[in-house]
């Protein structure tokens, strides 16, 4: 009796076995049918191939007896030889241990992403408590992105941690708590110039007057955040007064979307989300880009036009920086969301409440006061990188196009 009670207690409860090889067809099953002959239970299993190697992880109930379990582990040893792949079998006790309430997915994006900027992203997600639990890849293409699965530390604390080692290792950083939100229908809520288009509508318009220099001028500044928006608007609107509202055509007819945009808004809108423009520009260039680009909302300051011409005046309350974040809270409410499940993106002061009002705020190609006041940083000239940071990889971007017979358009590289 007391050999049979001590022959239970060395008994294993699980079984961790893990093996690693070249991959090809059959592997997993070749596997699995081996353990299906000994009865055990899958409990967890987890595998991933790179570059044509295989990994292969199964976490299994032990059979009844000790000799039941001698018996698998020889069997699966065989299986290994047979497959040519090494293999390990460790004993163990009850499932894989639950993962902290505290995880995060942590995006990286870089271009090169180099092994040292990787290294200390690593290395200070460490150094704040966390455990990476599984990485992976999103892009090759035009970024390096991967996705970086994260438990243990707080993701508000580790987002401020990061952002400053994206500054110094010269790469982009996402932080956002792994939960239910990421995966649902969300808003997203875009500034317009310099963020979805290339270039500053009023500063075109200006040109026709010949006073584009002027213009452009203060529109650094209010970007800057040194001058009040409504003010600094109203007064390079001022410098409009006279142009003939045909001009505005021409200005709508050469604009220039920044790279990624159609394919962003594209994606996005197959998976049901939404989205708004919100800009400090003009709603008779705003509309017309909402409409083209199938965008579901759009907000903006209206040109005065009588007789056909520019007045130097806007129509009506200006839509200024306090304006923007509550044009995303009223979008997202006749949406039915909250207010987490928003992604907001821009690149000037006039931004900064959106940005800190969305769950997700992104300083898009930012002036330098915005990238150290948002949570998050965009560094690169494509806006469908933004996806990566929602966990869509480019292989489905382009697998979802090809399935539409588009072909993904492909930027060219910085």
């Amino acid at each position: 009796m007391t050999e049979e009670f001590d022959a239970l207690e060395r008994r294993p409860d699980t079984l961790l076995i893990t093996l690693a090889g070249h991959d090809r067809p059959g592997l997993t099953s070749a596997t699995l049918a081996t353990l299906a002959l000994a009865g055990v239970d899958v409990v967890d299993l987890e595998q991933i191939v790179l570059r044509g190697r295989l990994v292969l992880g199964l976490l299994v109930t032990a059979p009844a007896d000790v000799d039941s379990v001698d018996a698998l582990k020889h069997a699966i040893e065989e299986t290994a030889h047979a497959l040519d792949m090494t293999v390990e079998i460790e004993d163990g006790v009850g499932d894989t241990p639950r993962k902290p309430s505290d995880r995060a997915r942590v995006t990286v994006l870089g271009l090169p992403l180099k092994a040292a900027a990787l290294s200390s992203v690593t290395r200070t997600i460490a150094s704040a408590g966390g455990n990476i639990d599984r990485i992976t890849r999103l892009a090759r293409y035009p970024v390096t992105a991967f996705d970086l699965h994260v438990s243990g530390a707080d993701p508000d604390e580790l987002r401020v941690t990061l952002s400053a080692e994206a500054a110094a290792q010269g790469v982009d950083i996402a932080v956002q708590p792994a939960n239910l939100v990421r995966r649902g229908m969300r808003l997203i809520v875009m500034d317009v110039d310099s963020t979805l288009i290339d270039g500053e509508v009023i500063e075109m318009i200006a040109s026709h007057a010949g006073y584009e220099a002027e213009v452009a001028s203060v529109t650094e500044a209010a970007m800057r955040g040194e001058l009040d928006f409504e003010e600094s608007l109203r007064a390079r609107v001022k410098y409009l007064k006279g142009v003939p509202a045909t001009a505005l055509d021409e200005v709508y007819a050469g604009l220039v979307l920044n790279p990624g945009a159609r394919t962003m808004v594209r994606t996005l809108r197959r998976l049901g989300y939404r989205f708004a423009i919100v800009s400090g520009g003009f709603s008779q260039i705003t509309d017309r880009l909402a409409a083209n680009l199938g965008i579901h909302y759009a907000r903006a300051n209206e040109l005065e036009i009588v007789d056909g011409v520019l007045t130097g005046e806007v129509v009506g309350e200006v839509v200024d920086r306090a304006g923007k974040a509550r044009a995303l809270r009223e979008f997202a409410a006749e949406i039915g969301i909250p207010e987490a499940a928003t992604v907001a993106i821009g690149d000037g002061a006039n931004d900064l409440d959106m940005l800190a009002a969305a769950g997700l705020g992104i300083a898009y190609n930012a002036k330098p006061a915005v990238r150290s006041a948002a949570g998050t940083a965009i560094n690169v000239p494509y806006l469908d990188t933004i996806m990566y940071l929602l966990g869509i990889s480019r292989e489905e971007i382009e697998a979802a196009d090809a399935e539409a017979g588009i072909v993904t358009p492909s930027p060219p590289l910085l």
